[in-house]
């Protein structure tokens, strides 16, 4: 089972689109697949159809008590194998209610033991920021997949990004790696698009996926549907390339 965190602290990088779309062609291929939703805001959730409003048991119940994941985890109705742990705007809360737990930074690492071998891949989706909730990620993972969107900003931030696995390596988890670098919103008759793209190379080098995330309104659209792109429209161009960098992501698991 290998745990791998989705994160930029950076928003708008394409984050849970890349979390809800790489999972769902991984779980066709039938691997299974669970999805965390640890960010508050619940993108995750909403964008695979749950309203947030009728969850009755959340990650917010696994971080601060003793729900397991087992118990919080549902289903995804329109694909086999694809699990997820939900997310509600009570999350919001769960950083300030940890801070006196002893080991607060290793409690999803813990939860995560007690499913180990019933999964082939987890995916945890991150807020865009370094709280708590994103440390307790990174410490459970085994490595670290990182969004980064084709524009001129992009590499802003990416150092401290780097260094902020860098210090979880050194002090809460050695073994975390990163895993790969997704270039999203390319547009490829840009110059800007493409020199980002030879930028993100030379900073990351062969970690980045040759596969790129074009700029795609189905792609855009399919969230507001609770869809992936997969279902909502697996012909566009976001639906090609998220199938592309699925079979990308595997091949370089068996490397």
């Amino acid at each position: 089972m290998k745990v791998i965190t989705v994160f930029n602290q950076k928003g708008g990088v394409g984050k849970t689109t890349t979390n809800i779309n790489l999972c769902s062609y991984l779980a066709m291929e039938g691997y299974k697949v669970l999805s965390i939703d640890i960010d508050p805001q619940g993108n995750t959730t909403s964008g695979l159809g749950f309203d947030k409003r009728k969850i009755k048991t959340s990650i917010y119940d696994v971080i601060t008590d003793d729900t397991s994941i087992e118990e919080a985890m549902v289903k995804c109705e329109f694909v086999d194998n694809f699990y997820i742990v939900p997310s509600t705007m009570s999350l919001a809360g769960a950083e300030v209610e940890i801070i006196d737990k002893v080991n607060r930074e290793k409690i999803l690492r813990e939860k995560i033991k007690d499913i180990e071998g019933k999964f082939d891949f987890v995916f945890i989706d991150c807020p865009p920021s370094l709280g708590f909730l994103t440390i307790n990620a990174l410490t459970a993972s085994n490595s670290v997949l990182i969004p980064i969107q084709c524009e001129f900003y992009a590499l802003e931030g990416v150092g401290q990004l780097v260094n902020t696995i860098q210090l979880v390596k050194k002090s809460l988890n050695p073994n975390i790696d990163i895993e790969g670098v997704v270039l999203s919103m390319f547009d490829s008759r840009t110059n800007l698009s493409n020199e980002v793209v030879s930028e993100v190379k030379k900073y990351f080098k062969n970690k980045v996926y040759s596969t790129t995330i074009p700029r795609n309104i189905r792609l855009a659209e399919s969230p507001s549907f609770g869809l992936p792109i997969m279902l909502y429209d697996n012909k566009c161009k976001g639906a090609e390339a998220y199938e592309k960098l699925a079979k990308e992501f595997l091949e370089r698991q068996e490397k």
